[in-house]
């Protein structure tokens, strides 16, 4: 049985490894969102004072082309799916997940009592 808890304690540390990850992009992605909004303030500003509004319109024409380039459809997705991940349906199998390793657990101590 020391096998499955190696196995365990493996992929517990993996999926602590990859919440860490998680938790670094998206610290990440939130200073890069700051930094594009206020550099896209700053070039707005800008643009705004000292354009002529056909600039101005193939400027915004541009951004639109560009952000749907950059992956906000992938972003959106990611969202709608972290969304399920932690809505009803998702914590429902964490709690039958939770379940299930309590009767586990108790199924365990039953077999092996820990003497002492």
């Amino acid at each position: 049985m020391v096998t499955e808890t190696g196995e365990w304690d493996s992929l517990w540390q993996e999926y602590t490894e990859s919440l860490e990850n998680w938790r670094s992009l998206f610290e990440q992605i939130q200073t890069a969102s700051a930094d594009v909004q206020t550099k896209f303030g700053r070039v707005w500003e800008k643009a705004t004072a000292e354009s002529s509004a056909d600039t101005i319109k193939t400027f915004s024409e541009n951004w639109q082309k560009s952000m749907g380039e950059s992956g906000a459809a992938v972003l959106a997705g990611f969202a709608e799916d972290w969304k399920k991940a932690v809505g009803p349906a998702g914590l429902d199998q964490m709690r039958s997940y939770g379940e299930m390793m309590e009767k586990f657990a108790d199924t365990w101590n039953r077999m092996w009592p820990k003497s002492g």
